[in-house]
């Protein structure tokens, strides 16, 4: 979009002076977002102004909802500990009307402020990781008491490992982009892992995991980190909090930040899970969450490993047989080296189960 569209759509949100810059952050999959600087009356002050995909999120309005809720959670349980809340949790930024984005034809927006001196990255070291971790399991702990069942599904099914089955099965049925005979063998590697995947909603259902808030995209770049000290600050990107697992945050969060490559890896020789990482990512978790987390929850972590990967592999194979209409891709290919990615990604992981038990058996001593 040109400049002057962003700016103008600026002037319908709640904020002081007026756009004099905006540059586009391209790190997101899913949203179109801008970091705009607003100036006047002495003050500058930036934020962040982000287009809703209403193609992933089909009830924007409902997900701005559960949003908010859960920010207000956090920030309430941040200030009984006595917590300086502006850097530390999410604030939407009502319209000029009071609502909680603004709407025209080009879209669904709405904005953040900017958080000041923090950074995220994608790659992190094991120093780094161990703070994320710390940050999504004070995320957990801070948000322990509220009634998950009360959150919205904004993208209904998103962690039924079974539906994800449903839906590579129709894909391939239907091959609308006429890639089906050249992913034979990634379909029958997912395929022979089925009945052993589809193993977490059984046990939310008959009670042995308790469902929880989750955030459900639990990336490294999704936590803010100071950058003053280097620990964890804020969690961000909370459009798929919903109710699930806690397996579901722990296994995403290891599937992307403990791969020894980007989640695109054309090499997939270079693909493993980094042991040392995944370790700092579970000690700096367990931290925060051991005392509330039960001890099935813990002890079934490293499965959530395996799902999720599983899961991912199957959305990335199935968006690519569909023609590329969720994920953005850069080349023809890109959603099927994302899968390669992630099947190579699961298969080490499979490799490493002895070793992530003992792990965890140290950790939750």
């Amino acid at each position: 979009m040109e400049t002057n569209q962003l700016f103008a759509l600026m002037s319908h949100f709640d904020l002081p002076g007026e756009p004099t810059a905006v540059l586009e952050l391209k790190s997101g999959n899913i949203n179109a977002t801008f970091r705009v600087t607003m100036e006047g009356a002495g003050t500058k002050q930036d934020f962040i102004l982000q287009r809703i995909n209403t193609y992933v999120f089909r009830e924007p309005q409902r997900m701005m909802e559960n949003i908010v809720s859960v920010t207000d959670h956090l920030r309430r349980a941040l200030q009984r500990l006595g917590e300086d809340t502006e850097r530390s949790v999410l604030r939407v930024i009502p319209t000029k009307d009071g609502q909680l984005m603004y709407t025209d034809d080009t879209g669904c927006w709405r904005v953040y402020p900017f958080i000041a001196d923090a950074f995220a990255y994608d790659a992190v070291d094991a120093a780094a990781f161990l703070e994320v971790g710390r940050g999504f399991g004070r995320f957990q702990r801070l948000l322990a008491d509220y009634p998950a069942d009360q959150l919205f599904e904004s993208i209904p099914d998103f962690h039924n490992t079974a539906v994800r089955y449903a839906q590579l099965d129709e894909a391939i049925r239907r091959d609308a982009a006429g890639r089906a005979d050249e992913v034979q063998p990634e379909i029958a590697f997912l395929m022979e892992r089925r009945e052993a995947l589809c193993g977490i909603l059984p046990l939310i259902e008959n009670g042995t995991l308790p469902l929880r808030v989750t955030h459900n995209d639990t990336k490294s770049n999704n936590v803010m980190l100071d950058k003053a000290t280097g620990k964890a600050l804020c969690v961000i990107d909370l459009d798929t909090v919903m109710p699930g697992s806690v397996l579901f945050d722990y296994g995403d969060a290891i599937r992307f930040g403990a791969s020894t490559a980007p989640e695109d890896e054309p090499d997939t020789s270079k693909i493993a899970l980094d042991l040392q990482k995944t370790e700092a990512f579970t000690r700096g978790f367990v931290q925060e969450t051991n005392g509330f987390l039960t001890q099935d929850e813990m002890r079934l972590l490293p499965f959530g490993i395996e799902v999720i990967t599983a899961e991912m592999a199957m959305r990335f194979l199935a968006d690519y047989l569909n023609g590329d209409i969720y994920f953005k891709t850069d080349t023809a290919d890109h959603n099927l080296r994302r899968a390669r990615a992630q099947i190579t990604l699961l298969r080490d992981t499979e490799g490493k189960r002895e070793k992530l038990r003992e792990m965890m058996k140290k950790l939750i001593k």
